[in-house]
């Protein structure tokens, strides 16, 4: 999907001017800048159709998923039940082998038929994941969504997203302010300067060697 010459201003507050992004298709798009850039808004603009902007967002009629800070889960319904949720399939089938798949993905097989409030943070969290992978979008947006865990948790929450994107590819865009989440995950990083917020720089992991350098250069530009 495409972002050509987006302009967004609150009042006399301009929020972006002329920002230009191309994100690739069935790839993880990692968007880092500092607070108050207007990174949500971003996300904002390209989820919500009814928003006002000036330029151009091409989604090229995308079905788009989420995934929050919040875990968003149904606090009545089982994992097994959250996820049977968002699949509009009419071949029980069908949909329980994408379900299962889904959460043996994640690693919760064994908890399937737990309500939330029986769930660590955690495992919410990857419950979440699985959800957005089994809903049949082509693009998926993420908010933060691994703030306020601790780094054993992340790290293995970051394994399972790997494992499900190279299972069920989709076009992701995320938003964190977390250098090694963004090092791990990413395909492209693209690094947004202050308001009026513009691109920075678009740093491809393709282009290098070693995730050491990789992760030098976004230090780099993201303080610069």
């Amino acid at each position: 999907m495409k972002i050509k010459n987006l302009s967004k201003s609150y009042g006399e507050l301009k929020i972006f001017e002329n920002l230009n992004i191309e994100f690739p298709k069935n790839k993880i798009s990692i968007i880092l800048g500092n607070s108050g850039c207007g990174k949500t808004t971003l996300l904002n603009l390209i989820s919500d159709n009814t928003l006002k902007y000036t330029g151009t967002i091409e989604k090229n009629d995308e079905f788009i998923s989420y995934i929050f800070q919040e875990d968003a889960l149904i606090p009545w319904k089982t994992v097994y039940k959250n996820i049977s949720y968002v699949l509009n399939l009419k071949n029980e089938t069908e949909k329980k082998e994408i379900i299962n798949k889904n959460i043996n993905l994640v690693g919760l097989n064994d908890y399937k038929n737990f309500y939330p409030q029986e769930l660590s943070g955690g495992m919410k969290k990857r419950v979440g994941i699985a959800r957005a992978f089994s809903y049949p979008s082509t693009l998926l947006i993420l908010d933060e969504p691994f703030a306020s865990l601790d780094i054993n948790i992340t790290k293995t929450i970051l394994d399972d997203f790997i494992k499900l994107q190279n299972t069920v590819p989709k076009t992701v865009i995320l938003v964190t302010h977390d250098i090694d989440v963004a090092t791990t995950l990413a395909d492209e990083i693209f690094i947004l300067t202050d308001k009026p917020t513009t691109l920075k720089i678009n740093l491809k992991k393709s282009s290098y060697t070693d995730n050491y350098s990789f992760k030098n250069d976004i230090l780099k530009y993201f303080n610069d």
